[in-house]
């Protein structure tokens, strides 16, 4: 099993960015338009990527900030970003969102293209379509089906 096949069973491969100069309001109202948890920063809309901005970089960065809406993405933002190419194993993206407990895992392939975002919520969903497929063939065999 690889990326590629999380990315391919999500159902959208549209990926929502932002730019750095972006204030918190507008990261915030961008969050809950596209109902995420995370926006890739990027000056160009995705061609480069700047880093990640996540609820978790707003709620552990922002708490004893004044004006907090106002603060710039490019202030809170998560520039070192953990990724992964599709052509990994899913295994590999499980262990790096449990190692270094990360959420979101952007998906650049060879030529450096940002080409999907990966989020817990995708990784689980996916695995738990595996699993069911293994218990429906194992339960076909029991039963000689």
């Amino acid at each position: 099993m690889r990326v590629r096949d999380v990315l391919s069973s999500k159902g959208s491969t549209q990926i929502f960015t932002i730019a750095p100069d972006a204030t918190v309001r507008e990261l915030l109202d961008a969050l809950a338009e596209h109902n995420v948890g995370a926006l890739v920063v990027s000056d160009d809309g995705g061609a480069t990527m700047r880093g990640i901005v996540s609820e978790r970089d707003v709620v552990r960065k922002l708490r004893h900030v004044e004006n907090a809406r106002e603060a710039t993405v490019e202030s809170i933002m998560t520039t070192d970003v953990r990724r992964c190419g599709p052509d990994d194993p899913f295994a590999s993206l499980m262990g790096t969102m449990t190692e270094h407990r990360v959420r979101h895992v952007p998906v650049v392939d060879d030529d450096g293209r940002l080409v999907g975002v990966l989020s817990i919520g995708d990784a689980v969903k996916h695995r738990m379509e595996q699993l069911e497929f293994e218990r429906d063939q194992l339960n076909s065999y029991v039963s000689g089906g």
